[in-house]
C-alpha cells in the first residue's frame, strides 16, 4: 500500500523501516513467488514491476540497524512486526516513541486484550514496557483492513468443503468469546450440527480410526 502510496506521489518523502526479522524474510519469499500474487498486484506491476520496493524504503535485518532508529531527529514510519506488541523490536520502537504526541501508533491487527497492544488498542493512559511505565501520549488509530485472519466468511468458505455427516465436531478455540459465540451460530446456520467452545482445562477424548 505504502509503495502504491509513493508510485501515486501521495507519500511525504520521508524514511520507511520494515523492521522486524519475520516480516523481512516473508517479503523475500513473496518476491521470489510471483505466480502466487493477486489480480490487484498483477495489474498494479504493469506500472510498478517491484511492489515491495520503492525509494525511500530500507529493510532492517541487524540489530544495530534496528536501534540506530531511535536515534532519528525527523518523521519516519515504522513498520515492525507486533506479536502483539508484546515481543520483538515493536516493544523498544514504542518505548522510544509512545510518549511523543507528535507521533501515530497505527494497530493493524487484532489485540488480544490482556497484551500490551490490547491495552495500547483500547485506550489505555499508561502501559508497562520492560518493567517502565509510560504514558501514552502518542496518538492511537486503528486500521482493522490490514488483519492477516480470515473473517467469518472466509472460514465458513473455508470449512464448506467439508462432508457435514462425516464430520463429526469442530472445536472453536481461537479468539474472543463473544466472536467465538456469533461463529458457532453461522456454523449452526450453515449445517455444522456439533460445534464446541472449550473453556480452559477443559478435556476431550477423541476416538481414533473411528
Amino acid at each position: 500500500m505504502l509503495d502504491q502510496l509513493e508510485t501515486e506521489g501521495k507519500l511525504p518523502h520521508i524514511p520507511v523501516f520494515v523492521d522486524s526479522p519475520l516480516a523481512v524474510n516473508a517479503t523475500d519469499i513473496f518476491t521470489m513467488h510471483p505466480e502466487c500474487f493477486d489480480d490487484n498486484i498483477l495489474e498494479y506491476m504493469s506500472k510498478d514491476p517491484n511492489p515491495f520496493g520503492f525509494n525511500g524504503l530500507k529493510y532492517v535485518r541487524s540489530v544495530e540497524q534496528s536501534k540506530s532508529i531511535n536515534g532519528l531527529k525527523g518523521p519516519a514510519i515504522i513498520i515492525s512486526a507486533s506479536g502483539m506488541m508484546s515481543a520483538g523490536r515493536v516493544k523498544h520502537h514504542l518505548a522510544n516513541n509512545i510518549e511523543d504526541s507528535r507521533n501515530t501508533i497505527l494497530v493493524v491487527g487484532y489485540c488480544s486484550p490482556g497484551t500490551l497492544g490490547g491495552r495500547i488498542r483500547n485506550g489505555e493512559e499508561d502501559v508497562r514496557i520492560y518493567g517502565t511505565e509510560y504514558k501514552v501520549r502518542a496518538e492511537v488509530k486503528v486500521l482493522d483492513s490490514f488483519s492477516a485472519h480470515g473473517d467469518q466468511q472466509e472460514m465458513l468458505d473455508y470449512l464448506d468443503n467439508l462432508n457435514r455427516h462425516k464430520l463429526k465436531k469442530v472445536f472453536l478455540v481461537h479468539g474472543d468469546l463473544e466472536r467465538q459465540e456469533l461463529f458457532k451460530s453461522a456454523l449452526k446456520e450453515h449445517k455444522f450440527q456439533s460445534v464446541e467452545i472449550p473453556h480452559l482445562g477443559q478435556t476431550y477424548n477423541i476416538p481414533l480410526g473411528d
